[in-house]
């Protein structure tokens, strides 16, 4: 695969992988190696970053739409997170609280349709159609009207 595929995979930032990670093809062998036993470089990368998006997005409680709103488009360190979740500026805290209230809505609609689908299923009644109005007949041309 893809070094950029195996880094999203792995959870790192690409740009900041060794360049014979990036320069290289990942086979999902190898994949599987750096996951159940990563080296240095790797742990390195997870522990302290820079990280990409999605983590950055899952460590500070928002989505990564609310990163674009709040024009976070470069990776995040550790240490940077950190420092925005001891004082958090004010769009991450309306983004937590968007993200909140979206996680309230998912559940909400997933606990309805858990339940919709566990309800015994009803026998629908057949729909009553009206019958279209039939013609008059015409019995032959109309004379002198």
């Amino acid at each position: 695969m893809k070094p950029a595929t195996a880094a999203k995979k792995l959870g790192v930032y690409l740009d900041a992988t060794p360049e014979e990670f990036r320069e290289g093809v990942v086979s999902r062998d190898e994949l599987d190696a750096l996951q159940a036993d990563p080296p240095e470089w790797l742990r390195e990368l997870r522990r302290n970053g820079p990280h990409p998006r999605q983590v950055v997005a899952d460590r500070l409680g928002v989505s990564i739409s609310g990163l674009a709103r709040a024009e976070i488009t470069e990776p995040l360190t550790t240490a940077q997170i950190t420092t925005l979740k001891e004082e958090p500026p004010e769009w991450l805290v309306r983004e937590r609280a968007t993200r909140a209230e979206a996680q309230r809505e998912e559940a909400r609609v997933r606990a309805q349709r858990t339940e919709q689908a566990t309800q015994p299923a009803r026998t629908p009644q057949p729909e009553r159609t009206r019958q279209p109005a039939r013609a008059a007949k015409r019995r032959g041309p109309r004379v002198g009207s």
